[in-house]
């Protein structure tokens, strides 16, 4: 019986780590798959039923593992070089290489961050130096174990080719790369990787993936026969510069980037820059790129997580020359047409004005003081109105980075000024309050109601165009429902792996009964489980979160545990004011009253940490899967100085810090925590004994 039907129904528990975090004394330098043996022994010690990985697959120069260079190839970095075919034979007879493999284990020896790019690239250099004494480099020969393992997975053709004009290309994306490169057809990409002169290169790139496909497969079925559940993380998305996005172009809409729209924190949305799919093109192709993906991991994994599932039911799209998301949408999405528009009164002229904005001479005139000048730059991107000072954007400005890219020093006195112009005109083109979305079809920006047109409307008229658009969220709402239901019917069913979905913040009517009939798991982190349409935001009760649900307390883009209690302690606080029964033995006078029980807890430590994993276990989930962080905080030999240090990611801050974090003990020293294991062991007792 496959493992995930044998524990579907069992209430289990587990952890969750990114690989480079492990540190052990095989992999010093940085968590490799051959790490999880041996952290594998210290979840089984501790009764950990589920280990969860962030993505493992190959982002090239990218640290962010949801930056994916490849949905199929997994990551170089991971690789444990001593633990290659051929390894010791080398290191005992080329000084070279030893010189050089010793050199890499004294260079990047554990430290509380590991460096990425220098670690990727002395890999890069061993890996290739090993393979160069192999005989599949020597001959170019395929033997019959390679070329089935080719056969098996085809991938390895398109990524060898394009990994290699990468090279070739310094890294470069593969927009910039010559013309004859970019676009190449499945039989042109055959023909590449069958190419004589080229062979030797393209199978370093099959040896490397084998090397990798060995370690981890022999990693994973150690976890397996422990009893542990490994689950793997799906991103939803590919880097505009990947192999998919290169070898498939059609499968991808490069007019479109994903991102979300705005919101109180992200007053501009967010562009996260990755291209959005082309589901009619996908569905047509019966999905098999996106099963061939699930069935490459399932190789490896019984369960995983489904990054985004938002985006499986809608997109938020940006057209590709917008670097904000202001202006993006929903796709699919449902329109109005100008037909309709024109019957309730909306005539032409008023839809331009709506959808068009009218740049003001005046407000470029703030800059120049000069009003021909002022006409000489509008000039470039606008078009003047008859007889009035109002200008309409050029139909070749396609988003305002056509606006940023404009050279006009020749029209401007300095930077400062033409930068502030820049500006102003970008923030015209933004406001709006419908766009076209294509010929004579119309819908609403995002936040319309705090667009300039809108305000000169009338309120009698706001409401009549709001009323016109009410229709379009049921509209859309069933064909959000109807895509992802045909999505998640083909594509889950391929594997018998569990999926999991991060439905953080999703305010779909349709999301929760369609993760519900497709038997996908759902995410709970705790304090952001709340009634947030309630007066003082209570707490959500353990009893109701959703049985089919995995629950934490953190994850890879939050604070830490620590973290959070130290700096959103009000938040904290009314955590514990919820669940205050659960706290009580942190203090040892029980004669306090609850306010004084209260200011006692404002110093996190190690019994805080342990009274919020064993509340957290009474969660109604199924699963609870809590970072490996907020379990180390049980012990203070633990800890680091500086909370934030605990930190996987800080999301918005691009640095070497984000992605790189290591955990600060040996897990062999782990293994010998007798207190911290029997912690864990009770966290997990109580969550398994929760009906």
């Amino acid at each position: 019986m496959n493992m995930i039907q044998k524990n579907k129904f069992e209430k289990l528990t587990g952890i969750v780590v990114p690989l480079g975090a492990l540190y052990t004394k095989d992999s010093p330098c940085i968590g490799e798959f051959t790490s999880l043996k041996k952290f594998a022994d210290f979840c089984y010690e501790s009764g950990l039923k589920i280990i969860q990985l962030l993505p493992v697959n190959d982002t090239g120069t990218q640290s962010s593992p949801y930056s994916g260079l490849s949905a199929f190839a997994l990551h170089p970095i991971y690789v444990n070089i001593s633990c290659i075919d051929g390894f010791d034979e080398l290191y005992k007879g080329d000084t070279s290489f030893k010189k050089s493999y010793d050199a890499f284990i004294k260079k990047f020896s554990y430290t509380s961050r590991f460096n990425y790019q220098e670690i990727l690239n002395s890999k890069i250099e061993l890996l290739r130096q090993i393979y160069n004494q192999t005989e599949l480099s020597k001959s170019c020969k395929i033997n019959s174990e390679i070329k089935k393992w080719i056969t098996k997975n085809p991938w390895i053709k398109e990524y060898s080719v394009y990994k290699n004009l990468k090279w070739q290309n310094l890294q470069s994306s593969w927009k910039e790369w010559e013309k004859k490169d970019q676009l190449l057809s499945p039989e042109e990409i055959e023909k590449r990787f069958d190419d004589k002169d080229l062979k030797k290169e393209h199978f370093f790139y099959v040896w490397t993936q084998i090397q990798l496909n060995k370690q981890f497969l022999d990693a994973s079925e150690y976890v397996k026969s422990l009893g542990i559940i490994l689950k793997g993380d799906m991103p939803i998305l590919m880097n505009e510069d990947s192999c998919d996005a290169w070898a498939h172009p059609e499968f991808f809409n490069h007019s479109l980037r994903a991102g979300s729209p705005v919101d109180g924190e992200n007053p501009c949305g967010q562009n996260w820059g990755f291209p959005t799919y082309n589901w009619k093109n996908l569905k047509e192709n019966d999905y098999l790129w996106w099963k061939n993906r699930l069935i490459t991991a399932s190789q490896f994994y019984q369960a995983y997580r489904l990054d985004h599932i938002l985006g499986f039911f809608r997109i938020w799209a940006i057209p590709e020359r917008d670097s904000t998301a202001i202006l993006g949408h929903a796709e699919p999405y449902a329109s109005v047409s100008r037909k309709v528009l024109n019957q309730n009164g909306f005539e032409d002229d008023r839809l331009r004005w709506l959808s068009q904005p009218h740049v003001k001479t005046s407000d470029i005139d703030y800059f120049t003081w000069n009003q021909q000048k002022s006409h000489e730059i509008l000039k470039q991107f606008c078009e003047k109105l008859d007889s009035e000072e109002l200008w309409l954007f050029k139909k070749e400005i396609k988003g305002d980075k056509d606006i940023y890219d404009f050279d006009l020093s020749k029209f401007c006195e300095s930077k400062e000024t033409c930068d502030k112009i820049k500006q102003c005109l970008a923030e015209y083109w933004n406001n709006r309050t419908l766009i076209e979305i294509k010929k004579n079809q119309f819908i609403l920006v995002w936040s319309y109601s705090q667009t300039y047109p809108w305000s000169t409307l009338s309120s009698d008229e706001q409401k009549l165009l709001e009323k016109i658009f009410e229709k379009n969220d049921i509209a859309q709402n069933k064909l959000w429902k109807a895509q992802a239901t045909d999505i998640f019917k083909n594509i889950t069913s391929c594997v018998k792996m569990q999926p999991c979905g991060e439905d953080l913040g999703v305010g779909l009517p349709c999301v929760p009964s369609v993760m519900s009939d497709e038997n996908i798991f759902g995410l709970n982190v705790v304090r952001w489980s709340r009634y947030w349409e309630k007066e003082n935001q209570p707490y959500v009760e353990y009893d109701k979160y959703r049985k089919l649900s995995v629950t934490t307390t953190s994850v890879h883009d939050s604070s830490t545990i620590r973290q959070w209690w130290q700096d959103e302690f009000d938040s904290a606080l009314k955590f514990v004011q919820s669940n205050i029964q659960d706290f009580r033995e942190v203090i040892e006078e029980e004669k306090l009253d609850d306010f004084q029980f209260l200011n006692q807890l404002k110093n996190f430590t190690p019994e805080i940490a342990e009274s919020i994993l064993c509340s957290v276990a009474k969660a109604n989930s199924l699963w609870c899967i809590h970072p490996l962080q907020d379990f180390l905080y049980m012990d203070l030999d633990y800890w680091l100085c500086d909370p934030k240090d605990e930190r996987i990611n800080i999301p918005g801050e691009v640095s070497e810090f984000n992605w790189t974090y290591r955990m600060p003990c040996l897990v062999e020293k782990l293994i010998t925590n007798k207190k911290l294991i029997k912690k864990i062991k009770s966290i997990v007792k109580i969550h398994e004994s929760e009906e």
